[in-house]
């Protein structure tokens, strides 16, 4: 199977935007299809019907990971090193709510960086800027494979 590629470019966002309708509504499978813009153009995710980034998973798990190590941080630090005064608890949820709510920001941050690196692929120099850079153009690529031209 041969691929070649056929290239649109447009200084207009009206016409780019014209023009990837056209070629979605003619057949043109969508993930032959790729586009560069000089900024984000929220009607293409919304044309070529992207899925959402796997990066919230990333969040989640950090986030949850950060509450409940947080939690059995704190309560393992009590246990072992008790403070009693005037018959308080000594393990008393409220009082921890705010460290682990704190704890839970921190690793979701710090798992999502992570995770955004790894779903980037980052780092690797050779693509961090696009070969392909074309300025204030809008730019779709139809990438044809065997006998759609």
């Amino acid at each position: 199977m041969s691929s070649s590629e056929k290239t649109y470019e447009f200084h207009a966002k009206e016409d780019f935007l014209e023009k990837l309708e056209e070629l979605v509504e003619s057949g043109i499978d969508k993930k032959n299809l790729s586009t560069l813009t000089p900024f984000h153009v929220h009607e293409v995710e919304h044309i070529l019907e992207t899925k959402p980034s796997a990066l919230r998973f990333f969040t989640l798990v950090g986030a949850l990971s950060g509450f409940f190590l947080s939690f059995v941080f704190i309560i393992f630090t009590v246990l072992d090193w008790p403070l009693i005064t005037g018959g308080k608890p000594l393990i008393s949820i409220p009082a921890f709510i705010i460290v682990s709510f704190e704890c839970t920001i921190l690793f979701g941050g710090i798992v999502s960086m992570i995770g955004f690196l790894h779903l980037s692929r980052l780092p690797d120099i050779k693509k961090i800027v696009n070969p392909r850079e074309c300025g204030n153009q809008f730019i779709i690529i139809q990438e044809q494979v065997g006998g759609d031209k």
